[in-house]
């Protein structure tokens, strides 16, 4: 979502803004408590505040600047009370955002300067129960949740726009048959960041992960050698034969090419199924 759609909003007539362009905090004039938060772009520019998950699993938010009485701050405190829904907008590239919605308000850390955040109704459950509810069951529950509602939608939208939402492979454009591919998975500690991610249409993303096809560090396309010896079709023959020794596409932005050490550490683990 670009910000262009963000605040050309308009409801019952009245032309109402989903985010504030300048600040992390957005509150409405027409409303008491605050609409939405937002998180800074991660790719080239350093995050403003620290905002991450807590020991508890739960999303941490920073408070906007140091004052507590900011009327941002205030504005959170009253969404927390009134367990209003908010929008997260993350952004994954220059005015262009993922949002995330609806996401709750539901404690705070004035000693840390931060809110604390559910991103569903099942943790805001674990919260107000925590003193009955097993802190390890809620803790393992509100990580993957995290996981599954900021940090995987947030990692295939940036991935996307850095590839302009092609596939790096064959530059198909249809954004509904593409993804992210992980270079080193998440089973092995690859994180959800733009430089371990690839943009790839589902066939070679299936390709890829099951080793029929390969990426030299040079960014040179491999296909395995047995798989080139077949004879099949069209899609065998055109969409994965045709690719060998081709050059993937990269990122116009050097800071969004894949990084160098896992596209070496993945084309090992290619050559070694070869």
């Amino acid at each position: 979502m670009r910000s262009a759609d963000v605040n050309g909003f308009v409801f019952e007539g009245q032309q109402i803004n989903l985010m504030d362009l300048r600040k992390g905090i957005w509150k409405p004039r027409q409303l008491d408590a605050a609409l939405s938060f937002r998180k800074s772009i991660r790719v080239s520019e350093p995050e403003p505040y620290e905002d991450s998950a807590g020991p508890d699993g739960l999303y941490r938010y920073k408070w906007q600047g140091t004052d507590p009485m900011a009327s941002t701050n205030r504005a959170m405190r009253v969404a927390m009370v009134e367990r209003s829904p908010l929008i997260m907008f993350y952004g994954v590239d220059k005015a262009v955002y993922q949002p995330i919605f609806p996401v709750y308000v539901v404690g705070e850390e004035p000693e840390l300067q931060q809110f604390i955040v559910a991103l569903d109704d099942v943790s805001i459950g674990h919260w107000d129960h925590r003193d009955v509810i097993d802190p390890g069951t809620a803790r393992r529950y509100s990580r993957r949740m995290t996981m599954t509602r900021v940090h995987q939608p947030v990692f295939r939208s940036a991935v996307l726009e850095a590839y302009e939402r092609r596939c790096a492979l064959c530059s198909l454009r249809h954004v509904e048959l593409l993804d992210a591919a992980h270079i080193r998975p998440d089973s092995e500690g690859g994180e959800p960041v733009v430089t371990n991610g690839i943009a790839m249409c589902k066939l070679h993303h299936a390709s890829y992960d099951r080793g029929i096809m390969g990426i030299r560090p040079d960014h040179e396309i491999r296909i395995r050698p047995d798989v080139l010896e077949e004879e099949d079709g069209p899609t065998l023959r055109y969409s994965l034969q045709g690719l060998h020794g081709e050059q993937m596409r990269l990122p116009r932005r050097r800071a969004a090419r894949p990084a160098g050490e896992f596209l070496e550490e993945r084309w090992e683990k290619f050559l070694s199924t070869c």
